[in-house]
């Protein structure tokens, strides 16, 4: 590498540099900086929604070479890739421990295969997105019912779409961009997102009801340009692994003090949270036992196996 023109690295997202997302790909532009100086060419790119683009355009940026390493919710990919619609499934894990543990283990690992297999990409690790809660501009929810009606952006997943039908909701697929916007003109009526997202892309303006539900916990595998990591020496393929590694913990970390100031920031904006009761809680469960049901028969234990709660 000494002698070679510097090896262009460019990292994106779709968030502030504020994010845990964003803070972390720094932490890996940082490192390896750090180790190979001015071998390395790394820019950044915190959020592609400021260029124009949507969200889930990170994925063909990315498997195009156009950026070489970014980050996107395993949802944008269960359309291509059937397999992560695990994932998806409402109250897989009990706890984030056990979320961590499954993500970084056994199930994380065949997934990452399996995005592998079917797109130009090399998954690297998990950021966490973590547990997601409901926000609402029309009243409390405390149980399924109160969702009657109402109509919700969810994830572009059929999973997901499927879970809030049997929640009765009206589930509508969107990427971010449209969601934000119709979140603002009202035309909108609930959102699903954990605390931080909630309020990082200013929700909780427009919806003062918040509920605790846990409902799905979602990752964001780390994607690389496979060609350009390929074609990399062997000691930055290492160094770039190893840089990622660290940055996940360090994600992590972020995201957990995120989550407690989002609420902060929820209720001094005047918004009320619900904590669902064990009583509502197992209501929600309940709710959605068919589409559990189904999965099993669908996956079997070669997945479910190796994460449910």
């Amino acid at each position: 590498m000494a002698n070679a023109d510097p090896i262009q690295i460019r990292m994106g997202g779709y968030g502030p540099p504020t994010t845990s997302f964003s803070r972390s790909l720094k932490r890996i532009g940082d490192r390896l900086v750090a180790e190979f100086a001015d071998r390395l060419d790394i820019k950044y790119v915190w959020n592609i929604m400021d260029l124009g683009y949507r969200a889930e355009d990170i994925l063909w940026l990315v498997e195009h070479g156009l950026i070489t390493l970014g980050y996107q919710s395993s949802s944008y990919l269960t359309d291509r890739i059937a397999e992560l619609g695990v994932l998806d499934l409402p109250f897989l894990f009990d706890r984030t421990e056990r979320a961590r543990a499954a993500i970084d283990g056994a199930l994380g690992n065949r997934l990452a295969a399996k995005i592998e297999e079917k797109a130009n990409f090399r998954i690297l690790g998990f950021f966490e997105n973590g547990f997601r809660h409901l926000s609402n501009r029309l009243r409390p929810v405390r149980r399924p019912a109160d969702l009657g009606g109402m109509r919700i952006r969810v994830l572009p997943s059929d999973v997901q779409v499927k879970t809030f039908s049997l929640l009765g909701a009206v589930p509508l697929r969107m990427d971010l961009t449209e969601a934000i916007a119709a979140i603002g003109a009202g035309t909108l009526d609930a959102q699903e997102n954990p605390l931080s997202n909630t309020v990082t892309y200013g929700v909780h303006k427009f919806h003062r009801f918040h509920t605790l539900t846990n409902h799905f916990y979602i990752s964001r595998p780390i994607f690389l340009h496979r060609p350009a990591f390929e074609s990399w020496p062997s000691h930055l393929r290492d160094a770039m692994a190893a840089a990622v590694h660290e940055a996940i913990a360090f994600q992590r970390d972020l995201h957990d003090r995120e989550e407690e100031e989002a609420r902060r920031s929820i209720v001094e904006a005047g918004c009320e949270i619900v904590e669902p009761t064990a009583q509502d809680h197992a209501a929600f469960v309940a709710a959605v036992r068919p589409l559990l049901s189904d999965a099993r028969r669908r996956y079997g234990n070669d997945y479910l196996g190796l994460g449910m709660a």
